[in-house]
């Protein structure tokens, strides 16, 4: 039975790893903020620990014990400059020193396959994690997910309510092959077996169809059988937005993490969440790996009729 330590645990991508963890036969250790309740899989641990003190980690979290693998599915909330070097950098960076120090002999991270073409602060902090993970000696997997279910279904009661799909632009500025939480939590899983995917960058979507934003728009409107009704937006709005709030946050500095947030979300407007094929200087569809078995237009049905819930968080577009 393999023992492997999870951080970043309390997320609904964390959660379901920890999940997949326990279906694959692994001990495995969740750790959790320090005064955080968090209901876990049953066979899961949960320890609290600060995973941004070396020694919280050493003496909360790894307590000089052994362990299989460490799963990280540590990410900032906001996606503001602060928090991203802190959190897909700085703690990262932590759990791997504590990790070598106990000898742990992998490291699965959880990244995103926008770091493909980082603008910006939160790219930038997992590429320089990234680059740390690589050159550290600890055998890794890299595993970079395309869009999360979740960050696709801020338009779902919108749409219910009898209220327009929003669009950027035309709605095919950008296509995405998007993957369910409970399918990216498996892949994490099977690396620590998989030699094939050891010391190595890990692309991966789900298992289709690929979809731009207007067919996202389609599909639901095909499951609520309503007509589909469209409004479009310009997604240079969002950079005039971030313009503006530079401007004002030279005076109100918290201002400048709403700036970031539009520039995330004008990215997100306008880059495709596929595999860049950097040769050609385009997103590639087929090339994007593909795997698991949950649909987008499941989830969406499983949203509208109540099954589940909306746990988007920090991670909605809309």
């Amino acid at each position: 039975m393999r023992r492997v330590l999870l951080v970043g645990a309390t997320g609904s991508i964390g959660r379901a790893t920890a999940q997949a963890l326990v279906d694959a036969g692994c001990a495995p250790v969740a750790i959790v903020r320090p005064g955080r309740e968090v209901q876990m899989p049953a066979g899961v641990e949960v320890r609290q620990a600060n995973v941004r003190d070396a020694a919280s980690l050493a003496g909360d979290a790894f307590r000089g014990e052994r362990f299989d693998a460490v799963i990280s599915c540590l990410a900032s909330r906001t996606g503001a400059p602060k928090d991203a070097w802190a959190i897909d950098d700085g703690a990262n960076r932590a759990v791997l020193t504590e990790a070598q120090r106990c000898g742990v002999p992998h490291f699965v991270l959880l990244s995103a396959i926008c770091v493909q073409k980082p603008r910006l602060a939160f790219q930038h902090a997992k590429l320089a994690f990234e680059e740390t993970l690589a050159e550290s000696g600890i055998r890794y997997s890299i595993v970079r997910p395309t869009a999360f279910f979740k960050s696709l279904s801020g338009q779902v009661e919108r749409v219910k309510r009898g209220k327009p799909f929003l669009l950027f632009g035309d709605g095919a500025l950008t296509a995405c092959l998007p993957i369910s939480d409970a399918d990216a939590a498996r892949y994490l899983v099977e690396c620590i077996a998989d030699e094939s995917r050891w010391n190595r960058v890990l692309p991966i979507g789900g298992p289709g169809p690929v979809l731009t934003l207007r067919e996202q728009g389609m599909l639901l409107f095909e499951l609520t059988g309503q007509p589909p009704k469209f409004r479009s937006v310009s997604p240079k709005l969002l950079l005039v937005v971030a313009s503006l709030l530079d401007a004002v946050g030279a005076l109100i500095p918290p201002l400048l993490d709403k700036a970031e947030f539009a520039r995330i979300g004008h990215y997100y407007a306008t880059e495709s969440m596929l595999l860049w094929d950097e040769a050609r200087g385009r997103y590639d569809a087929d090339a994007t790996p593909r795997y698991g078995r949950d649909t987008l237009r499941e989830h969406y049905a499983q949203l509208l009729r109540g099954e589940i819930g909306d746990d988007r968080g920090a991670h909605a577009v809309f």
